[in-house]
C-alpha cells in the first residue's frame, strides 16, 4: 500500500514558475514508477510527466521544455517544476505511483492539487 500527498498548488500568473511535491509513503520499496497528471474542467485526464525507477523521464509534448520532473530517495518525494506557465496549463494536477508485488501491478493516485494560471 501506497500513500500520496500533493502539494505546492496555487494561483500563478501566466508566464510564471510553480513546483508541485509528491511525497510517498507505505510500501515505497514496491514503486517502479511515478508520474503527474492533470484534469481541467470538463476534459479527460491527461499524462504530464513521467520517472522511472532508474531516472529516465518521458514528458507530454504540451508541456516538454517547460516542466521538468525529478524525484528525491532520501525523501521518497517526486517534483514537477513548471516554468513558463500558460493558461492552459490550470488543472488539477495528481500524482501516480505505480508498484509491482507478487506479479501485480497497482496504482495509487494522490488527492490532487489545484494549479490555476492567469491571463
Amino acid at each position: 500500500q501506497v500513500q500520496l500527498v500533493e502539494s505546492g498548488g496555487g494561483l500563478v500568473q501566466a508566464g510564471g514558475s510553480l513546483r508541485l511535491s509528491c511525497a510517498a509513503s507505505g510500501s515505497i520499496s514496491s514503486i517502479n514508477a511515478m508520474g503527474w497528471y492533470r484534469q481541467a474542467p470538463g476534459k479527460q485526464r491527461e499524462l504530464v510527466a513521467t520517472i522511472l525507477s532508474g531516472g529516465s523521464t518521458n514528458y507530454a509534448d504540451s508541456v516538454k521544455g517547460r516542466f521538468t520532473i525529478s524525484r528525491d530517495n532520501a525523501k521518497n518525494t517526486v517534483y514537477l517544476q513548471m516554468n513558463s506557465l500558460k493558461p492552459e496549463d490550470t488543472a488539477v494536477y495528481y500524482c501516480k505511483a505505480r508498484a509491482a508485488r507478487l506479479g501485480l501491478v497497482y496504482d495509487y493516485w494522490g488527492q490532487g492539487t489545484q494549479v490555476t494560471v492567469s491571463s
